[in-house]
């Protein structure tokens, strides 16, 4: 239970890193005012949601081949609330700026944008899993067949 846990906080934190680097990269590389700025500002913030849900799959890839889809699904659920509300409250103030500087429209941009990006993330990575037949459930039905197939058909006399 405790590397449960531990595995949980390290995903939170990693997701939490990828977000500031991004900010931190915007800060200190185009912090402008011009459209290049903003262009290259939002090209960043891409790759950001990409990197997230690339994370977000190859862990949904590796805890669901352990795990079946309940706990792992637990935790992921945990997961990306606590990420998103550090990346949409915390994120901004460490780079300087108001989280509700932008406006509610702004705001629940971000909001939205992170859940499609986590949420194709973990549907990218369990829908690798499930078709490469790696999945906990697959594995546990592939085990059932070897069995069965194992034990010698008992003949019945009458």
């Amino acid at each position: 239970m405790d590397r449960r846990w531990r595995d949980v906080g390290v995903l939170v934190a990693a997701l939490f890193a990828v977000n500031v680097v991004a900010r931190l990269i915007i800060r200190l590389g185009f912090d402008g005012e011009d459209a290049a700025s903003d262009t290259a500002a939002d090209r960043v913030s891409l790759v950001m949601f990409v990197v997230l849900g690339l994370i977000l799959a190859v862990v949904v890839f590796r805890w669901g081949r352990r795990r079946p889809v309940a706990g792992w699904a637990a935790d992921i659920a945990l997961v990306v609330p606590v990420a998103m509300l550090l990346t949409v409250l915390v994120g901004p103030l460490l780079v300087g700026h108001n989280p509700f500087a932008g406006g509610a429209p702004t705001f629940f941009a971000q909001i939205w944008l992170y859940l499609l990006a986590t949420g194709a993330g973990v549907l990218l990575g369990y829908l690798v899993l499930t078709a490469l037949g790696r999945d906990y459930r697959s594995q546990q039905l592939k085990r059932y067949a070897e069995v069965r197939a194992a034990k010698p058909r008992r003949v019945v006399r009458r």
